[in-house]
């Protein structure tokens, strides 16, 4: 039997109504979630095997977006299929960081139930929402059976990423800063960073090695300065990456509160609660884009041209 239009308006209307608080409680959730205080409770997190995954998620990052424009390409075409198939890859490692934060999102923020090796929360207050209309009962189950579950954590799953790329955005911004002050020079990233630093460990092994001693051998060297070997240039790109990779596992402790004194937080969970109420109430076509990611994979596109740029120079 069809249910009635008015109880499937009441329906959405009693949905609407929860998601409306949903966006009330966020500013308070932002403040207490990514303020200093928060995002340092999250980030003890990170002391485990988010030190080895979040290396992993850089290398898988490209993977992530090509995934992307590969579902958009689909949809374009008409292979819809396709399109959801792709969408729903969750390529980025789980990290115990995005744990948390997506516990935390669903048990304070949405109230909606959850369960891992953290423990179990059984408030549904979307159910509560629902059943306060006792007419709209005998709709529940038939507009919960639509997958609103696996929907909530394929949005959440696409906001873990954000987040991810935002700590890549900021570990860039670190080396950005570095290079400026130490090299005076355009640093985007770790390629970019690393002939410079390279070149001065070469200039500083050559002076040790230079047999009339170390003022001969600055005088020397200041007039014909030594060159880094492939090999050294190599290994410090090396490191740096890797060091890049590991920092990007704590930046979300300098990037949060940053986030949260500039709205961002706040603006990306109404956008999240935005596509999730669109999901239950409408078309289910205002889905959750992380748009952080292409906006670091430019960085990493600039660094390597910057990075060609200065071999071809040299």
């Amino acid at each position: 039997m069809t249910p009635a239009p008015d109880a499937d308006a009441a329906l959405i209307a009693a949905a609407q109504g929860y998601f409306a608080a949903r966006r009330a409680m966020v500013p308070g959730f932002v403040s207490r979630t990514f303020g200093l205080r928060g995002t340092l409770r999250l980030h003890r997190q990170a002391l485990g095997l988010d030190i080895l995954r979040a290396p992993v998620n850089v290398m898988l990052a490209p993977v992530l977006i090509l995934t992307r424009l590969s579902a958009l390409a689909s949809r374009k075409a008409g292979w819809s299929r396709l399109a959801d198939w792709l969408g729903r890859r969750r390529i980025l490692l789980a990290t115990d960081v995005a744990r948390a934060t997506e516990r935390r999102i669903v048990v304070d923020l949405l109230q909606l139930p959850w369960a891992d090796a953290a423990g179990r929360s059984e408030r549904d207050a979307l159910a509560e929402a629902m059943l306060a209309e006792p007419a709209l009962r005998a709709l529940i189950a038939r507009r919960l059976e639509a997958g609103i579950e696996a929907r909530v954590a394929r949005t959440l799953g696409e906001y873990s990423g954000a987040r991810a790329a935002v700590a890549e955005m900021t570990t860039a911004m670190g080396t950005l800063g570095a290079g400026a002050i130490a090299f005076q020079a355009l640093t985007p990233g770790m390629i970019s960073l690393a002939p410079a630093l390279a070149a001065i460990l070469a200039q500083q092994a050559a002076l040790a090695a230079f047999p009339l001693g170390g003022l001969l051998g600055s005088m020397w060297y200041g007039l014909f300065p030594a060159a880094a070997s492939p090999w050294l240039s190599g290994a410090v790109i090396l490191g740096l990456m890797l060091t890049g990779a590991l920092a990007a596992a704590f930046a979300g402790i300098v990037a949060d509160p940053v986030q949260t004194a500039l709205g961002i937080h706040r603006r990306r969970l109404l956008r999240l609660i935005d596509a999730l109420e669109d999901e239950f109430t409408g078309s289910g076509r205002r889905a959750f884009a992380a748009r952080e990611h292409y906006f670091a994979r430019l960085l990493d596109l600039a660094d390597a041209g910057l990075a060609t740029l200065r071999m071809f120079r040299g």
